[in-house]
């Protein structure tokens, strides 16, 4: 009855486990695309000059295609962070 117990409670907690890690990685890779660095928190900064009335965007996060699988595969992305240096990797489809 213990060993039952005990596997139990284990299997809980590796799936909740998991389905934390899943969501986690979706927040991250959510925020990348918004163009937002999850773990300093920068973001894109804005410049208007008032002389030409044109609006400037820097972009805090660059994206680089390191792979490309076809028509219907999976790309994968890296995702750098130019003000503290984070450096991801994502397979988007």
């Amino acid at each position: 009855m213990q060993t039952i117990l005990f596997l139990l409670i284990l299997f809980l907690i590796v799936s909740f486990s998991i389905l934390l890690y899943f969501k986690t990685k979706t927040s991250r890779l959510q925020k990348l695309n918004s163009g937002q660095c999850p773990s300093c928190n920068e973001k894109a900064k804005e410049f208007f000059d008032t002389k030409t009335n044109t609006k400037f965007k820097y972009e805090i996060i660059t994206t680089r295609l390191l792979k490309d699988h076809g028509c219907s595969g999976i790309k994968e992305i890296e995702y750098v962070c130019k003000s503290c240096g984070l450096k991801e990797v994502h397979s988007i489809n």
